[in-house]
């Protein structure tokens, strides 16, 4: 049972392999990039925060209510999620105690042993705020009030922290209708080299997503362009895409719930999109046309240099209780099984030789990685594989990954970690562990005489910095 005073234990060799041998390699690698500077190229963090740089007000609302991965475990031990502090979509939540949202939390603590977010969470308590003791419900006070006392003071205002954990480039992620007015603000600022958007345009070519038809008239509204003709509405994309552009912007990101993807005629566009925008089209229509979509975006990144990326398998909001009473990304997405080949052949058909598009391909399907993604990664000149996701951001996970894919698509057909996250302290934790999983394959390799002292070394920078530099093209920040 825990106790007031059990002493934290962040071991230097923490995910190291037990074998000797291994070990030494790993930490003779490791400490070869542990200190390398983070490109964090896709997340969701708020850029608000980096605008305004305003100190985060306490450790509530900064460890907790924006984190999914803390608040779905909890919720799944029955903690409700107003509890938590999570507000309700018609804004009829009552006044939260942040106190008390904290100590239900360190009370439960124990739930996460074993799980990748008490990786994260006890990097944070050590590294970051300097705790010696284990979190629990005796020293829960103890330690939200030391967490707010540090929140208060300069050195942990966000730009402060950009700095403090040698992040060199961090990538939010916008709907194609924002206005982008924290990332101007950013600009005026002078911290566009380091805080940049991701332009995800789900919100206008998903005609399943709330509001679509309304996003749409936004759309056009926002570029002067007749949104509601098929040749307009591709016009205002390529407007939207280039304002991002003019905001930082490297990549986009889509989260369709397949891969399919679509070469349809012109005529056969035109067709399908004035069925979209009159809101006659049948639930299989939709879905081509977000096949269709995804050709289009691929063509315009092949144009503008976009990097295209795809983060299907989802079944997104699948308890449909918490999504309409407190909205979506709260912790009920759950993975699907997912079809690549077939799907994607239309577009790689139509781009996949080409050699200036970049298109990263992730899934929550590992059962894909051997069978279809690294095969498809291995020849197609345009395809990279993004890292381990979501579910599988964890030690496992990315040794799976890396055991899966390397022997057909080696390492410079995937681009190094990003950690597609929301928790803005958690991000030194998650590049972290994915250094210690790379240069613990890596020191495998060595052990077995696969791989020479002297590549590894060389594979171990690239997988914790050069290859995310270059797969987003990021090089020049």
């Amino acid at each position: 049972m825990n106790t007031k005073h059990t002493p934290y234990n962040l071991h230097p060799d923490r995910l190291f392999s037990s074998d000797t041998k291994e070990r030494e390699i790993s930490k003779l690698l490791y400490n070869s990039v542990k200190s390398l500077p983070i490109v964090s190229p896709h997340g969701h963090t708020d850029p608000r925060w980096f605008a305004d740089n305003d100190n985060f007000s306490n450790a509530t609302e900064l460890l907790i209510i924006p984190d999914h991965y803390v608040f779905r475990m909890l919720y799944s031990q029955g903690i409700g999620l107003e509890q938590l502090g999570i507000r309700r979509v018609d804004g009829s939540s009552a006044e939260v105690d942040f106190l008390q949202v904290w100590k239900v939390f360190a009370q439960h603590y124990y739930l996460f042993h074993g799980t990748p977010s008490r990786i994260w969470m006890d990097y944070v308590f050590c590294e970051v705020f300097g705790f010696s003791v284990e979190l629990n419900a005796e020293n829960a006070e103890f330690f939200y009030h030391k967490i707010n006392a540090a929140l208060a003071t300069d050195a942990f205002r966000p730009r402060a922290l950009l700095q403090q954990f040698n992040i060199e480039l961090l990538a939010t992620t916008e709907g194609a209708t924002n206005c982008l007015t924290h990332h101007k603000k950013i600009k005026q600022d002078g911290l566009n080299n380091t805080v940049i958007t991701t332009f995800r345009p789900d919100d206008v070519i998903d005609p399943q997503v709330k509001g679509f038809s309304r996003n749409i008239e936004v759309l056009g509204e926002l570029t002067n362009e007749d949104t509601h003709n098929w040749q307009g509405y591709l016009h205002a994309l390529r407007q939207r895409r280039e304002f991002f552009r003019a905001h930082g912007a490297t990549a986009t990101d889509h989260g369709h719930a397949t891969a399919l993807t679509a070469d349809l005629s012109s005529l056969e566009c035109q067709r399908l999109f004035e069925k979209i925008i009159s809101k006659t089209a049948s639930s299989e229509e939709q879905e081509l046309f977000r096949a269709q979509m995804l050709t289009e975006m691929a063509g315009m990144s092949l144009e503008d240099g976009m990097v295209l990326q795809l983060h299907p398998g989802v079944h997104r909001n699948h308890n449909t209780s918490v999504f309409q009473t407190f909205g979506a990304d709260k912790g009920c997405d759950i993975p699907v099984n997912i079809e690549y080949v077939n799907s994607l052949k239309p577009l790689l058909s139509k781009y996949g030789n080409e050699t200036k598009l970049r298109f990263i391909l992730f899934t929550l399907d590992e059962s894909n990685y051997t069978r279809e993604l690294a095969p498809l990664a291995g020849h197609y000149p345009c395809l990279k594989l993004g890292p381990a996701w979501w579910f599988n951001d964890s030690p496992e996970g990315m040794l799976r990954f890396r055991h899966q894919v390397t022997e057909t698509a080696g390492f410079y057909n995937t681009v190094g970690f990003n950690d597609d996250t929301r928790a803005f302290l958690s991000i030194p934790a998650r590049h972290d562990v994915a250094r210690r999983i790379d240069c613990r394959f890596l020191a495998k390799l060595v052990a077995e005489h696969r791989l020479s002292e002297t590549a590894a070394f060389e594979l171990a920078r690239d997988l914790s910095y050069r290859l995310a530099k270059e797969a987003y093209q990021a090089a020049d920040f």
